[in-house]
């Protein structure tokens, strides 16, 4: 797979960015709203435990979703890396890097909670590592973006300051409920936007 992608065509690396990206935050979402929250106990492991035994098999299809997400942001972080090579290719190494990151970060928190070696809060603390991984993605990717010169610069931008509003994870600023989910709802559509950008104009993309 590895040397698959990054043999591809700058065009076809930025279809893959932008569809495995849209399967990822359809995946996440599951994953995070519907099964995860179902075993959400605060410092309380062996009710964590019983949740677990008595909800394996839902517990199970989380583990094998996060499976699911930590290939597509492999993947997507690979396909990054050819399409932003052209513009420099440290920058791109260092996106891709920070990305896998991410994702192994949340994975080892994951099948650290389903082994029950941490409670839910020590899930959480790798999860926040994992953030901070994944906010500075976001901040090199949008550097990235703004200097290449074949991606809209406005697409950079947004995706700069979509990553210092990842402060909300970090410190607890007690915002309005509100703004809170406009902030989220940023977030998502810095990246959202890059993705659709990608697909639908990647023929603006250098050709090699």
């Amino acid at each position: 797979m590895k040397i698959g992608i990054l043999n591809l065509s700058l065009r076809k690396a930025a279809v893959i960015v932008g569809i495995a990206f849209i399967t990822s935050v359809f995946i996440v979402t599951i994953v995070d709203d519907f099964l995860l929250a179902n075993f959400v106990v605060p410092g309380d492991t062996e009710a964590l435990a019983q949740d677990i035994e008595g909800n394996g098999r839902l517990f199970g299809f989380a583990v094998i979703g996060y499976l699911l997400v930590l290939t597509l942001d492999a993947i997507i972080g690979l396909a990054l890396y050819v399409v932003l090579k052209p513009a420099n290719k440290d920058l791109a190494s260092l996106t891709a890097v920070l990305r896998l990151l991410y994702a192994f970060t949340v994975i080892i928190g994951v099948f650290a909670l389903a082994f029950q070696t941490i409670d839910v809060y020590g899930y959480a603390s790798l999860k926040l590592v994992g953030y901070i991984f994944f906010t500075l993605h976001i901040l090199v990717l949008g550097y990235t973006v703004l200097k290449s010169g074949y991606i809209p610069k406005s697409l950079g931008i947004l995706l700069v300051v979509a990553s210092f509003t990842y402060i909300v994870f970090f410190v607890d600023l007690h915002l309005p409920e509100t703004l809170n989910l406009t902030i989220m709802l940023m977030m998502f559509m810095a990246e959202l936007s890059l993705s659709i950008w990608l697909i639908v104009k990647r023929k603006r993309l250098p050709e090699n």
